[in-house]
């Protein structure tokens, strides 16, 4: 029994030991990582755990809140998680009010999103053909107005805080009770003898566009788009050598595009419209009689916000939450999502001067994460049945999402689950890596960021993966 006893604390003080000598080499080698002459003046905020016994194996300035860029979209989506609970989803319903048709949005940033309408085999366009379909089922030829309903969300529709060069871009396009096409349209210009023609993805005349581009005789191309503010008015500028690629640029109004494309779609399966495009609450006492209704279950959601850094998808959450919790499920803002994620944080135990909390998607530069905070969201998912599913929407190292293009070796492809993030000056990288001693949660933010700390992020990834054979 003795001998058994004494087996048993030699293992133990082995097994110690051995844990303490990889805690020291995983320390070594980060450390060689940032103190690296290249990274000099690099503010590096690092926090690394084992799950399985809460051991810290790295932690620097881990306390520090610093810019987390997109890494802001963990946080969002865990406490839209959290909030909205795994079986949400999103119901855009359409209905006949008298000789109208109503759309009432549910705040679905995925409605009619070109990657979505892709993994899943259908036309962008079919739901508003499959909306004509249903008119010509119930014998409509004719209708009065088309009512588009946002009122879900408040009519904030850009963020206070994004850059203001920025807002015609796709990762910046406003957000909406009712959105579609990633509230986008896509430019594609082709030069065609002395000229170059401009076409636009959906075609519409939502849309008004003045082509100052010229035709060149070589490469590269130079083409880029400027959306007027307040206006649907897109000037296209440029050279172009034979045909560019597809830009993207934000419109103004998501609700109204969507209510318009509508009309045309109408229009050109032989629907008359008759009455005005309006912009109003649906009333619970009105006559609504429900035509058909489209939904998006909250994993999509989550998986293109996580996997492909969807900015739209993330500030939708936000609003989706504050409208969840509200007690007439309507008007959600950024005010009150800031005030349920900050809530959700303070229930983790996390000190509130650890975090500030100003958009969902990280394009603000007023956030601010510790490390730590990251770490411990990442650890409340991981102790619920939502963690593999939750894994299964981050983008994964040498195979598909925003981190597809690292850690393509073998010895890392495939086992590497986490969110990238950038803005200017900052660069991030958060997530969990399946390691041989078992899985490693891991935070790493950079800011004063220089070209290198990419580079300096993902080697620190591949040393907790290196320390744990």
């Amino acid at each position: 029994m003795k001998f058994g006893q004494r087996t048993r604390t030699f293992l133990l003080v082995l097994i110690t030991a051995f844990a303490s000598t990889a805690v020291a080499d995983l320390t070594q080698s980060i450390d060689s990582i940032v103190n690296a002459p290249s990274q000099n003046n690099v503010i590096f905020a690092v926090h690394i755990l084992d799950p399985g016994t809460g051991a810290i194996l790295y932690s620097r300035n881990a306390s520090t809140p610093l810019t987390p860029a997109s890494n802001m979209k963990l946080i969002t989506t865990a406490a839209a998680l959290k909030y909205l609970g795994p079986n949400f989803v999103y119901e855009t319903r359409i209905g006949l009010i008298g000789d109208a048709i109503a759309v009432i949005g549910s705040g679905d940033p995925l409605l009619g999103d070109k990657a979505t309408m892709q993994r899943n085999d259908l036309d962008p366009r079919w739901m508003l053909k499959d909306i004509s379909e249903q008119l010509r089922k119930n014998n409509f030829n004719v209708i009065t107005d088309i009512i588009v309903d946002s009122s879900v969300f408040d009519d904030e529709r850009v963020h206070p805080s994004w850059p203001r060069e920025d807002l015609n871009r796709w990762y910046a396009c406003e957000v909406s009770g009712l959105n579609y096409n990633g509230n986008c349209v896509e430019v594609i210009a082709k030069a065609v003898g002395r000229k170059v023609e401009l076409t636009l993805e959906p075609p519409t005349a939502y849309v008004e566009i003045i082509n100052k581009c010229k035709p060149s005789s070589g490469p590269p191309d130079t083409v880029w788009c400027a959306r007027q503010p307040g206006s649907n008015i897109i000037a296209v500028s440029g050279l172009c050598h034979k045909e560019c690629q597809p830009i993207r640029v934000s419109i103004d109004r998501p609700a109204a595009f969507f209510g318009f494309l509508l009309a045309e779609e109408l229009k050109f399966r032989g629907i008359g419209v008759q009455g005005q495009l309006v912009g109003r609450e649906v009333l619970a006492e009105e006559p609504f009689k429900l035509l058909c209704s489209y939904r998006t279950r909250l994993w999509d959601v989550l998986e293109r916000c996580n996997k492909d850094s969807l900015g739209l998808a993330a500030e939708a959450l936000l609003k989706t939450i504050a409208a969840h919790e509200s007690p007439g499920g309507k008007g959600g803002s950024w005010p009150e999502g800031q005030k349920l994620v900050s809530k959700y944080l303070l229930s983790l135990g996390i000190p509130p001067d650890q975090f500030i909390i100003d958009d969902a998607s990280g394009l603000s530069d007023k956030n601010r994460l510790s490390a730590n905070a990251i770490t411990a969201v990442l650890l409340d998912i991981r102790k619920t049945r939502n963690w593999q599913p939750y894994k299964d929407t981050l983008s994964v190292g040498g195979v598909d999402g925003t981190a597809d293009k690292y850690f393509n070796e073998p010895q890392y492809r495939g086992k590497i689950f986490g969110k990238t993030g950038y803005i200017s000056g900052v660069k991030s990288f958060s997530g969990v890596c399946t390691t041989a001693s078992g899985d490693r949660i891991f935070a790493i933010l950079t800011n004063k960021a220089n070209g290198g700390s990419r580079q300096a992020i993902n080697d620190i990834v591949k040393a907790i993966i290196n320390e744990s054979q």
